[in-house]
């Protein structure tokens, strides 16, 4: 018998391993197993197919299979088949992306000295590689890589060589399950009378004594001390000290006398709460409305868009249709785009659901995520989650019974995995996942991409809408500030126009809080010498450095190169360094000076690094700690905060003068959807937009909130330029550290394709920033029709690529391919 092993390496084809005969009645599809890759290092592999063609080479064993159930389903390869074939990737790419690293066993290598003695010809490096192994005794290879400044490898090799030193290969476990210390009773403590002799024999220990009365105590009745705990025989060390303010060493001591047994427990890592659950909101006549519309529809329609205006209520519909899912004892997928938001809405959902909903994203730990996933397998159980509210990654869980997939916010650009492969479309990727488990999805936002927007017109999506706030709240007033005349009559204060200032001066003597919107994070996007121009640039990319004040370095945002900022010019000397231009640091900075009495807040990429992050702002501003926040595209995204009276665009130019065909489409939904955060619950909003063009097509649009307008203009452009939803787009990637190489590849490549595609093909040309981590890159864009079929296109792009690659000059050019670029 032999299986097809899925390898975690962006390899194009799978690896065929022989079945050892004690492994054959446990060789199932999806099912872990543990192969050698290499000449010496082992890996977990996926188990494909199970067969039993012999290949023309020699094949390595099976080591051992992991699993005693498959991890992976049918469906979920069904589906792995898709985005393999769809997103021009491999399989390797998907098995990285979609298995938790808990669940991926690997060897590292350890190195240790030999019993050869130490020889006499040993150079300084050698020497003292040795005397540092001689102390250790064995370590892990990437620890040696970390302590010395220099290569390390070459010195490795010449010493394992010569025998000297050891290499061995190690399996490594990342995932271990979680154990607790919990404290119960001793079982000759449980009569009366034994209880009593052993307060009698302590006397003398009175802190002992205390210590054991307040656990009988607090195993009968709970505390309500520390947030409180309930009543139980069994009590966790941890919190026993706590709640009765004793030490160890008094613990330890009932222990060693036998009055008390310390027993180590396994315990679940995901956070189980005791949530009071609530009672769903009555829907208001806009809702019953749509949401009875959306049942009809899903009678006909695989995938339904709710188009509703911003504070429309959407989510109390989603809740309905997931209340009556988890009724038939089904599963949810409820997608968000950005991580930000999964913390409001989780609280909402818990409130009503309980523990039946759990989150699954990336600010999890592996161990975290393993145990996720593993709850969604033994989806029988009783305290296995029916929801699932998660980021694209989310697409990958184990479902079982799954009933129905929402999208919320299906417009947004980040649904799109960028970087690495594989670069799949959360969106459009959730419907084909649907189609698979035969289930229906719902796509919700207020401002829908063109392309869903499109499919709903056309009749291949349904369309439902809501074009009234919930309560009947206004939409709020939008005014435009103008920056081009506030700075021609020197009324500009630093980024703000008088408008502005004036705005949140009376929001603040009001009580209301107030967002403010920048698409750009640090303090200002590059420095600049004033006598001679000169500009830090980053050295692995072409790219100015971006300047943080609060770390006070210049940091690139593509390959995280820094270094402090400089007190003189690095060219000629001087000191007249200045910022140029602004980011969220930058407006917080300077907001403060105007309001130093009011509490500020950022949440940008940066402020929102740690586990909490996003969930300390969004709780500060909920609860009204927090008077202006400020933020970048983050802000925007379906935030739900009911005392926000002003929101600020601070520049609304910047986002409109991208060079992209999407440019205007992601402007109105940034400015619509950032707008749509002011005045959500009790009274009209305002929106204060700052821009230089006034008369700007999509700022008119916003202002009259007129959805249909953008995109009928958007879509005339698109059709006569050869863009979606007309056409699709893929994009091929060349990297290369050489420029001349590159050039000379991408030429080829460029000309072979137009043998196949004729004006289809684009290009090759430089990306705007045309080297990034020392790599030079170039675009070859390619345009098909959409009557046309793409499958055949990519197989025929992949044969060209193949040949190309087979150009000695070109063998080390690597290509990267992105299908439905955003």
């Amino acid at each position: 018998m032999f299986a097809d092993i899925i390898i975690p390496f962006p390899l194009q084809k799978l690896f065929i391993y022989k079945v050892p005969e004690e492994l054959i009645s446990d060789c199932l599809p999806g099912k872990r197993a543990i192969v050698q890759f290499g000449s010496k290092r082992i890996y977990t592999g996926l188990i494909r197919n199970v067969h039993f063609k012999k290949p023309d080479y020699e094949t390595k064993n099976i080591l051992a299979i992991i699993d005693k159930i498959p991890i992976i389903s049918k469906i979920q390869f069904q589906f792995w088949d898709w985005i393999v074939a769809y997103y021009m990737c491999s399989y390797g790419d998907i098995f990285k992306a979609a298995l938790p690293a808990g669940l991926k066993l690997q060897s590292q290598t350890n190195i240790s000295i030999s019993d050869v003695k130490q020889p006499d010809d040993i150079n300084k490096k050698e020497k003292m590689l040795f005397d540092f192994l001689n102390k250790e005794k064995s370590v892990n290879i990437k620890m040696l890589e970390k302590k010395f400044d220099y290569n390390i490898i070459p010195t490795l090799k010449k010493l394992i060589d010569r025998k000297l030193i050891l290499s061995e290969e190690h399996i490594k476990e990342t995932y271990k399950k979680k154990t607790e210390i919990f404290i119960k009773l001793s079982d000759k403590l449980y009569d009366n009378e034994s209880f009593g002799e052993s307060l009698n024999r302590l006397k003398n220990a009175p802190k002992q004594t205390e210590l054991l009365l307040n656990f009988t105590y607090i195993a009968k009745y709970g505390s309500e001390l520390f947030g409180g705990i309930e009543p139980a025989n069994k009590i966790k060390k941890s919190d026993l000290l706590k709640h009765s303010k004793s030490s160890p060493a008094i613990l330890n001591e009932l222990i060693k006398k036998g009055y008390l047994i310390a027993e180590k427990t396994e315990v679940n890592r995901l956070i189980q709460n005791n949530f009071t659950l609530q009672k769903h909101n009555v829907l208001n006549q806009y809702q019953k409305k749509a949401l009875l519309e959306i049942r009809q529809l899903f009678l006909e329609k695989d995938v339904v868009l709710l188009k509703g205006v911003t504070a429309s209520g959407k989510t109390e519909i989603y809740i309905k249709l997931i209340k009556e899912q988890i009724d038939k004892g089904k599963q949810v997928l409820y997608l968000l785009p950005e991580i930000a938001l999964t913390t409001q809405i989780i609280n909402r959902l818990k409130n009503i659901f309980g523990d039946k909903a759990g989150v699954y994203h990336s600010k999890f730990s592996d161990a975290e995520r393993v145990e996720i996933w593993n709850n969604l397998q033994n989806y029988k159980k009783a305290d296995s989650y029916k929801i699932i509210l998660g980021v694209r990654s989310s697409i990958f869980l184990p479902f079982r019974e799954l009933g129905l997939i929402i999208i919320d916010e299906e417009h947004d650009t980040s649904y799109k995995q960028f970087d690495p492969a594989p670069r799949y479309n959360a969106r459009d990727a959730a419907v084909v996942l649907a189609k698979l488990h035969g289930v229906k999805v719902l796509q919700g936002t207020a401002t829908p991409s063109i392309e869903s927007f499109f499919n709903a017109k056309i009749g291949k999506f349904g369309l439902v809408e809501i074009n009234n706030r919930y309560k009947n709240i206004q939409l709020p007033e939008i005014i435009i500030a103008d920056m081009r005349e506030a700075r021609r009559r020197k009324q500009m204060k630093s980024l703000f126009t008088p408008l502005l200032l004036e705005s949140i001066k009376t929001a603040l003597s009001k009580k209301e809080q107030i967002i403010l919107f920048q698409n750009r994070r640090g303090f200002s996007p590059f420095l600049e010498c004033e006598t001679c121009g000169w500009i830090p640039k980053c050295k692995n990319c072409d790219v100015s450095l971006t300047y943080h004040k609060y770390s006070e370095r210049l940091v690139c945002h593509y390959c995280a190169y820094s270094y402090n900022v400089p007190k003189e010019c690095l060219a000629c000397g001087e000191i007249a360094i200045i910022t140029r231009g602004f980011g969220t640091e930058k407006i917080e900075n300077e907001i403060n000076k105007f309001f130093p009495d009011a509490v500020t807040s950022r949440m940008d990429y940066d402020s929102t690094r740690s586990k909490k992050a996003f969930h300390n702002i969004i709780y500060n501003f909920e609860n009204r700690k927090t008077d202006i926040l400020i933020g970048t595209q983050m802000v925007s995204k379906g935030l739900d905060f009911d005392n926000v009276g002003i929101v600020g665009i601070i520049n609304a130019n910047n986002l409109l003068n991208f060079q992209d065909f999407r440019a205007f489409e992601r402007a109105y939904q940034l400015m619509a959807q950032v707008s749509g955060r002011a005045g959500r619950k009790n009274k009209q909003g305002k929106v204060i937009i700052q821009t230089s063009d006034k008369k700007h097509t999509i700022i008119k649009d916003v202002i009259k909130n007129d959805y249909e307008n953008m995109f009928e203009t958007q879509l005339t452009d698109r059709q006569q330029f050869k863009y979606p939803p007309f056409y699709r787009i893929i994009i091929i990637k060349l990297k290369h550290k050489k420029e001349k190489e590159l050039d000379y590849t991408a030429e080829i490549t460029a000309k072979k394709l137009r043998k196949v595609f004729g004006e289809r093909v684009l290009g090759p040309e430089y990306q705007v920033i045309r080297r990034i981590k020392n790599l030079y890159i170039k675009n070859i864009l390619i345009k098909i029709e959409k009557k046309r079929s793409t499958a055949k296109a990519k197989k025929l792009i992949i044969q060209t690529v193949n040949s190309v690659k087979a150009i000695p000059q070109s063998k080390y050019v690597n290509f990267i391919f992105d299908v439905d670029p955003m």
